[in-house]
């Protein structure tokens, strides 16, 4: 059920790309509320597999590949919209690109994502990145921020002027809020995703280490019991 629910997130994402895309105004405002649904229904997937007890790595990966599918879809939509610069969704794959790759390294060493286990070593890296707040405020921003820009794109369009959505966008203190939440989104993106690296380096670098000193210890041989080295004494010595 869980997993159904976060490949029914995918499928909205796309058909409001295709809203955004080619609606008109009403058409962007129905997109507005898709978005603001795929987003809102976030947590719901990994809700649901706690309360049927039906969690797996499965799960975990396929939602952090779900989250990072809608967002990256997005990016590129805005900027390919002309909405925002090329760099902000080349900056945030590269990010993510980065941080799946070092990911995927510590599953392999037992870790998490979030959770008692997960690859943070250091109490700030650990508040940024998996503390309730951080996540709250960065699931916000990107929310309010993308809901924004769906609507901003839209508003850009011929059909605009004199409706609904080209009065509220005429509005500066609501076009504030909503730009300050699209670069609040990049930048905590790109923020939480430094310490990750640097930690998750230290963690795998470290596990790395460990387990080559264990597979050299493991094959050097051990000196048969009763056989002892011959003894070389000082003038013996070249």
């Amino acid at each position: 059920m869980a997993n159904l629910i976060t490949v029914g997130r995918l499928i909205v994402m796309f058909v409001v790309v295709a809203m955004v895309s080619f609606g008109n105004v009403d058409v962007i405002g129905a997109s507005m509320v898709l978005i603001a649904l795929v987003f809102a229904s976030d947590g719901l997937d990994g809700w649901v597999a706690r309360r049927r007890n039906s969690t797996s790595a499965f799960g975990a990966v396929l939602d952090i590949a779900g989250d990072r599918i809608v967002e990256n879809v997005l990016w590129v939509l805005f900027a390919a919209l002309d909405v925002i610069p090329l760099w902000v969704p080349l900056l945030v794959m590269t990010r993510g690109f980065i941080v799946d790759a070092l990911r995927s390294m510590s599953y392999a060493e037992g870790m998490t994502a979030f959770g008692s286990r997960n690859m943070m070593r250091s109490p700030f890296t650990q508040w940024l990145t998996a503390g309730r707040f951080m996540r709250a405020l960065f699931a916000s921003a990107k929310a309010i921020g993308f809901v924004f820009l769906t609507g901003y794109a839209g508003s850009l369009g011929s059909d605009a002027p004199g409706t609904w959505l080209g009065d509220i966008y005429d509005l500066a203190p609501f076009t504030v809020v909503g730009w300050g939440a699209v670069w609040l989104a990049v930048t905590l993106t790109i923020v939480r995703g430094v310490p990750v690296i640097v930690d998750a380096w230290q963690v795998i670098g470290t596990s790395s280490g460990s387990r080559s000193r264990a597979s050299t210890s493991a094959t050097v041989p051990s000196r048969p019991e009763g056989r002892r080295s011959p003894r070389i004494e000082p003038e013996e010595i070249p």
